[in-house]
């Protein structure tokens, strides 16, 4: 492997100095995943069961753009379900829980143990082959929070499929997108899914989308659920009108019963395992290929030694299998580690209320809570005392991990102060497939720091550098966050079908380095602030500004539940920021007087430079369904561009007060 940048070296050094007054176990970890890589990733390796062990532990991108990309464990060969499934059965572990699942929707609740979820995949799998899918060929999947999600994954990698699934619900033409890209010869969806105030048939979506794509497509699997109106009926018959007559209606439940069971492909530790679409606000979605050996092996890794999770653990990940948390923190990282893991259909707040996580925390005896700051801060609006969480047992919760989006310190210390165990920010991206930076309380638990998202994690060295790509070393001074190639197991390999894309959108801006997007900053103890997209970043009058120091400092203020900050046009400054806020519940202020306050509270604490003024009170911000809120839309609607709504958004009516208060008509 080519030697890693002096500089880089020196900065991993220095990163693990400063924290070896802390935890000696961990400096001396980051120290050796950075000092000899290949050294350290092939013992990692040995955590996993290979059918050809490894001896090659090469980079999974190369130094420079334009240079060919490899893979880590080159001439390794393994089955990611064997290691998920079959060698827990092996070792004696086939009667415990591996797969809980809890609809708040229907109130129905099941648990499958190793052997049974075993038995299924291998069914399913089977069924797979026997309609023509072998090693390689993509299947797209296109369901919601139930447990043939997880058996479809599973059974896709037995048989070395692509699997690349697909957040249910979401319209015809996104998916056609997806269907187009990655030319899968079949879908597995259902007849729909179920949301707090309705039901998402996803018969007609699908239809409609093979109607529109190139016509991949020869076989749809769908799970009845009984609670969908409509069944398979109209399409298997093709009565129903567009479509294609090509395509072939199959009833899961009638599928996986009469199918043979199936075998582990062998797989080298290169192939693709899955293709996962990232949902950006402009241009076509990117699909992140993750391979097969590298992921295993980082996913072992970081389930032991940042969670701190094993085989008599239960984790609940409340996020959805479309995404990448899914993948690596519902599905695979789970049950790599033998552990129980929830799969919830519901939200943290209004199935029925704001004690559900707490509820599954009881129920399922969960030691770990993953969910995204979003989910907290709807539960603070609902409940800022906690009340809820006093009429449940929570006594086996040993922590919360939050990520997804920034978490405000606010929010930080509420969680911290109110619920008693570590709350855990921690930083990563869908492209990198685990976290860049983060607590890593399976080696030890570190000091936390709110607003911070911890420290770097084997392999990752995150820089941060000016507009010009170069160093910057003071502490404390914000620029674009990079991580110094190659980047380590687990991370992306590529984009599907687009190598020149996958170059200029991560590699080609700051040469030697992966760009992230995000923005941020370490402090004196080597600890990572993020605080927000590069994009985030306003400019005021020739001042650069985060957005993020906005916010930090508007969620401090006791009336404000959440709060976005984001650059306005400005026709004498070029920008200025505007804030919008929602309301902690029971709160009736007076909105001129409150954004008196906050107008105040900035220039006190960010200074007059800030050149703050314009603050909107709303009922609720608008969000993708994974909780992020769409600032770029936001802005879009005030500064009179043409909207592209995102196919993420969890509920477009929240835009129309946004569009009332910049004078403009959403068009429907």
């Amino acid at each position: 492997m080519p030697d890693a940048p002096s500089l880089e070296r020196v900065s991993a050094h220095r990163v693990a100095a400063r924290l070896r007054h802390q935890s000696d176990s961990y400096a001396e970890i980051y120290e050796h995943s950075t000092r000899a890589p290949d050294d350290f990733w092939l013992q990692q390796a040995d955590c996993v069961d290979w059918i050809t062990p490894p001896t090659l532990s090469s980079p999974s991108h190369a130094q420079e753009p334009g240079t060919d990309h490899g893979s880590w464990f080159a001439d390794g060969t393994m089955n990611i379900s064997v290691n998920a499934l079959d060698r827990h059965v092996a070792a004696g572990r086939g009667h415990h829980p591996a797969l809980i699942t809890d609809s708040a929707m229907i109130g129905e609740k099941s648990v499958l143990t190793y052997a049974e979820l075993l038995e299924r995949v291998r069914k399913f799998a089977g069924a797979l082959h026997e309609l023509g899918v072998g090693a390689g060929d993509r299947v797209l999947i296109y369901l919601p929070m139930i447990s043939e999600a997880v058996v479809a994954m599973l059974a896709c990698a037995r048989i070395g499929a692509i699997h690349s699934v697909v957040f249910g619900g979401f319209a015809a033409n996104e998916l056609a997108v997806r269907i187009n890209d990655a030319t899968p010869s079949v879908i597995v969806t259902a007849t729909g899914g179920l949301e707090p105030s309705r039901q998402v048939e996803y018969l007609p979506i699908v239809h409609q989308a093979i109607g529109l794509s190139t016509g991949s497509v020869r076989y749809v699997v769908v799970k009845d659920r009984p609670q969908i109106d409509g069944d398979i009926t109209e399409y298997a018959s093709g009565a129903a009108s567009g479509g294609s007559p090509d395509v072939s209606w199959l009833d899961w439940d009638e599928l996986e019963s009469s199918a043979l069971p199936a075998d582990a492909v062998e797989m080298r530790a290169q192939d693709p395992l899955y293709i996962l679409y990232t949902s950006g606000t402009t241009g076509s979605p990117k699909g992140v290929v993750r391979d097969t050996g590298g992921y295993a092996v980082a996913l072992q890794w970081a389930m032991t030694n940042i969670y701190a999770v094993g085989p008599d653990s239960t984790i609940f990940t409340a996020s959805d299998v479309g995404w990448v948390v899914g993948h690596s923190f519902i599905v695979y990282g789970p049950l790599l580690a033998g552990a129980a893991t929830v799969l919830y259909e519901g939200k943290p707040i209004g199935t029925p209320d704001a004690g559900t996580f707490w509820r599954i925390i009881q129920d399922y005896a969960v030691d770990v809570l993953y969910t995204a700051p979003t989910a907290l801060r709807a539960i603070r609006r609902e409940d800022p005392t906690l009340d809820e969480l006093e009429k449940y047992d929570t006594s086996s919760l040993q922590a919360i991990y939050l990520a997804g989006e920034r978490l405000d310190t606010e929010t930080w210390h509420w969680a911290n102060d109110g619920i008693h165990v570590p709350i855990v920010d921690h930083w990563w991206q869908t492209e990198t497939g685990w976290p860049i930076c983060a607590n890593p309380r399976g080696v030890q638990q570190l000091e936390s720091k709110a607003g911070s998202t911890g420290v770097p994690m084997p392999g990752f060295v995150p820089r941060i550098l000016d507009r010009e790509g170069n160093d910057v070393t003071k502490p404390g001074t914000e620029g674009n966050i990079a991580i110094q190639l190659p980047l380590p197991p687990g991370a992306l390999i590529g984009l599907w079908g687009s190598t020149e894309r996958f170059e200029n959108s991560y590699l080609a801006e700051f040469p030697g380095y992966y760009a992230t997007g995000d923005a941020g900053y370490f402090d004196d103890d080597g600890y990572l602030f993020v605080m927000g997209r590069t994009d985030d970043v306003i400019n005021v009058a020739g001042h650069r500004l985060s957005t993020g120091s906005f916010e930090e400092v508007i969620s401090q203020h006791p009336d404000v539940a959440e709060c976005a900050v984001l650059g306005l046009h400005d026709e004498l400054k070029g920008q200025r920021a505007a804030a919008f806020i929602t309301m902690k519940h029971g709160r009736n202020r007076d909105e001129g007087a409150l954004a008196i306050e906050l107008v105040a509270l900035v220039r006190e604490v960010i200074g007059p430079v800030a050149a703050f003024r314009d603050v909107m009170v709303v009922e609720r911000l608008p969000k993708t369904r994974s909780g992020k809120i769409l600032r770029k839309t936001i802005r879009q609607i005030f500064d009179g561009e043409e909207v592209r709504i995102p196919p993420t958004i969890e509920d477009v009516t929240v835009l129309d007060a946004i569009y009332t208060a910049a004078g403009r008509t959403r068009i429907q």
